[in-house]
């Protein structure tokens, strides 16, 4: 029997669907605009790419999605659970309040409940404090019925998660099954306020998560087919639908790195830059042995500073429905606002009132779309100055992300893509798969399963080559939990930092594990 898996990603312009049969091959592509629901959008492409394809629907086993719809909530400030944040820090940390540094917006959604309770561990695993249980239980009872999502930060939980997991227990003794809980240890690294926000931001995004997973499931249903859901990761990678709605917070920014390995199966590409244009941005990441670099920063989510793992990408203002607007003087602007998904109706290609890029790329001959003579009237001389502009704009991403002045390959995918040269500086070749349009759906639709651990180890105690094997059997383990097939795992990435500024000797080591996607359910 046949298997054909669905691949869906959710972008701010268009909803891109493919149907990989079981050599990854593609059966049937579209674009859909992404629509203000999100849900409509997506159910729209892949009713339309099941009819094109015309395959059994109960051979379609695996369905993978990726999705903006955490993202959109934490900008949005929409939808988010009623949550408490715990902080086990007391009297280490009362210095510093929860949710500092967030914007007051932010804070005034999620800051309603807030604690700070006696515990915590030193670096290298030692007690600060005991934990006091008995404050615990009294909180537990204060939010019974007041909260449906509960964020728990131990200071140095990376390290010892025993006051984090005891915790946890208290909570669900009295609060129930229902109440969603959050662990620092299982989201962010080392530093306290950012893992702190990171885990805040994940619990307050649950019931987000949850309604997309139960729309997306239900959106299968309606059309017979009874798949295997997962949903996309931010390191290009998935996770099943139960690790996504107790880690959504993994979900953002997976659009980029979908991208990025779409790219990089198109192309057979393990090392390059990927430039994905779509139709309000264009994302430029880094692939390095198939998968996307990560970022060493900490990173801002709707103004929070958090440091879960998260993709190295530059995003600029710069798409296919980006506006520019001619001045009398000469002079001229681009974006960085879009038409967005309307740009079959506001481009004055197809017959609509806006001047966007692709209006300039078609005026000059680079592209050939919609009514060229909506555009003949326009100067040449002045949208050759736009257009250079607009190529020297990817330029200088693409330079930004290179750690060395020597070319390197680039990638173009996503729809407005055709927008760009054949040649741009600072690149050894320019290339343009086929099927670039939809890179992000396809790589959502082949990606492996991964887990990923960061930890601190005291190497007076155990030897580094035992902390590293104690590290790669839990980042595999992550991944059997995310969906991955245990008889395939391989360890794809391996850090290993020495922390001189803790006393002793003591290591941090993060580790990354992936492999293909579990099939037990077919046997």
């Amino acid at each position: 029997m046949s298997i054909y898996r669905i691949g869906i990603d959710v972008g701010g312009t268009h909803t891109d669907a493919v149907l990989l049969d079981e050599n990854n091959q593609v059966i049937s592509e579209t674009k859909s605009p992404t629509t203000e629901d999100v849900g409509t959008g997506i159910y729209t492409a892949m009713k339309k790419i099941i009819e094109e394809a015309n395959v059994p629907r109960e051979q379609i086993k695996f369905a993978m999605l990726g999705t903006t719809h955490c993202t959109n909530a934490i900008v949005e400030r929409k939808r988010l659970n009623k949550i408490a944040a715990i902080r086990i820090g007391a009297p280490a940390t009362l210095a510093v309040k929860t949710l500092i540094g967030v914007p007051d917006d932010l804070r005034e959604v999620l800051g309603e409940y807030l604690f700070l309770v006696r515990g915590g561990h030193e670096f290298d695993g030692r007690e600060i404090t005991s934990l006091d249980e008995e404050h615990l239980y009294h909180i537990a009872r204060e939010i019974k019925g007041k909260v449906d999502s509960v964020a728990i930060t131990s200071v140095f939980s990376p390290v010892s998660q025993s006051h984090e997991a005891r915790a946890s227990e208290i909570i669900r003794e009295v609060l129930g099954e229902d109440v969603a809980i959050s662990l620092s240890s299982e989201i962010g690294s080392v530093g306290l306020l950012e893992r702190e926000n990171a885990t805040i931001i994940n619990a307050a995004v649950v019931n987000v998560a949850k309604t997309a997973a139960d729309g997306f499931v239900h959106a299968l249903k309606n059309e017979g087919i009874e798949a295997k859901v997962f949903f996309g990761q931010n390191d290009g990678t998935l996770m099943s639908l139960e690790y996504a709605v107790k880690y959504p917070i993994f979900t953002i920014a997976c659009g980029p790195t979908n991208s990025l390995r779409g790219a990089s199966y198109l192309t057979k590409s393990s090392d390059a830059i990927v430039v994905d244009v779509g139709g309000t941005t264009s994302d430029i990441g880094v692939l390095m042995q198939s998968f996307p670099r990560e970022s060493s920063l900490a990173v801002e989510i709707g103004g929070a500073r958090t440091n879960f793992r998260m993709p190295d990408i530059v995003s600029i203002g710069l798409g296919g429905g980006t506006i520019i607007r001619l001045k009398d003087n000469g002079e001229f602007t681009i974006g960085p606002d879009s038409v967005g998904y309307h740009l079959p109706e506001k481009s004055l290609i197809f017959g609509g009132d806006t001047l966007t890029t692709t209006d300039v790329a078609v005026a000059l001959g680079k592209v050939k779309l919609g009514d060229p003579s909506k555009v003949a009237h326009l100067d040449i001389g002045a949208l050759n100055k736009v257009y250079a502009n607009m190529v020297e704009m990817i330029e200088e991403a693409i330079d930004k992300m290179k750690t060395s002045a020597e070319d390197a390959p680039v990638i173009l995918v996503g729809g407005g893509s055709i927008l760009l040269p054949e040649e741009l500086k600072g690149a050894s070749m320019v290339i343009r798969p086929n099927r670039s349009g939809v890179a992000n759906a396809i790589g959502a639709a082949i990606s492996q399963v991964s887990g990923q651990v960061e930890r601190i180890y005291k190497l007076t105690e155990i030897s580094r080559d035992q902390a590293l094997e104690m590290a790669k059997d839990e980042a595999k383990q992550e991944a059997m939990k995310a969906g991955a097939d245990p008889d395939n795992l391989i360890i794809v990435d391996i850090e290993d930092v020495p922390l001189a500024y803790l006393p002793g000797n003591a290591t941090r080591i993060r580790v990354k594990a992936a492999g293909d996607l579990a099939q037990l359910e077919l046997v």
